[in-house]
Formats: C-alpha cells, structure tokens, sequence
C-alpha cells in the first residue's frame, strides 16, 4: 500500500510557470464544479462508508465532506482580506483540530453540503470580478516565511478540491 499516494490521489499542487486568464478561468471551472461534484460522490453513502477512513489512519469521509467547506471558507475571507488590504497576515486554523469536532466527526453532511454550494456560488462571484492582476497581490500565512499570491492560492484551492474528491471516490473504489 503506497500511503503517499492515498494521501495524495492527484499529486501534490505545482504553481505552473505560466499563469494568465485561461487558467484563472480554468481555476474558477473547478472551484465552481466542486460542490456537485462532492454531492453526486457523497449523495448515496450510508453512514458506515462515511465513517470509513479514506486511507490508514487519516480522516473518515465525514470528516472530509466537512473540511472542505472549513477550508474554502478560511480561503474566501483569505482572499476578501487579500484584496482589501495590503499584504495581511492571515490567521491560520488548526484544520486537524477543527475535524475532530463533534459535528465534523459524526454531524450530517447535508449541513456541509448545503454550505459548500452557497460559499462557492459567492466565491466564484466574487473570483469573477478580479482582473488579472489582482491575482498579483499578496498575504502572508505565518506558517510559510515568504508572501503568497492570490494566483497560488487560486490553484492552490482547485487543486484542493480535487484533491478531497479523489479521497472520497478512490475510498468507495475499494
């Protein structure tokens, strides 16, 4: 059993070398995609196969199905705050923490589900209205000694949800 390939289906993400609007677009596609996606992955599980761990010793696919909205929230305002201030200092979260919670563990997924589609319709309205070089503008995450850009964090979070997906729909393949 590879464990680097159960933790990571798709890859790790790679900023590509060139970035420009057909990849903004492409980015917004995925992001946009995502919350059907899930739904149509997670729609006929029972709570047994959501209870079941993606791969030895990681998150139950609840835990998963509630993390991703925990995630993309974090970025929407990461983003918000990115662009409406100069090079910010977000505010990390504790993601290990945050899917041990009772409702992250063993809550119904619905509830996650139902806030994955309303952020992403808002986020995917508002990726829309940034011009290319907004995706320039910079944050700083106190984990990484370096800024960030938007462009990094767009590809970061459509990668992101693939790479959830594939942990939900490579663990109903077995």
């Amino acid at each position: 059993m590879d464990l680097e390939k159960l933790k990571y289906p798709i890859g790790q993400f790679a900023m590509p070398d060139v970035f420009g609007q057909k990849q903004v677009d492409a980015w917004i596609s995925e992001i946009e995609a995502l919350p059907g996606q899930i739904k149509k992955a997670t729609e006929n599980l029972t709570d047994e196969e959501l209870s079941q761990p993606y791969r030895p010793g990681g998150w139950t696919l609840r835990q998963v199905v509630h993390h991703v909205p925990d995630s993309h929230l974090n970025a929407y305002i990461r983003f918000k705050l990115a662009i409406t201030e100069d090079v910010p200092v977000i505010r990390p979260y504790d993601e290990e923490r945050w899917a041990e919670t009772e409702e992250a563990k063993n809550g119904n997924i619905k509830l996650s589900l139902d806030l994955l589609a309303g952020l992403h319709t808002r986020w995917v309205a508002f990726l829309k209205t940034l011009r290319i070089e907004d995706y320039e503008r910079k944050y700083i995450h106190p984990a990484y000694t370096r800024e960030l850009t938007l462009a990094n964090m767009l590809g970061m979070y459509a990668w992101h949800g693939k790479h959830h997906l594939a942990h939900i729909t490579n663990a109903l393949t077995k």
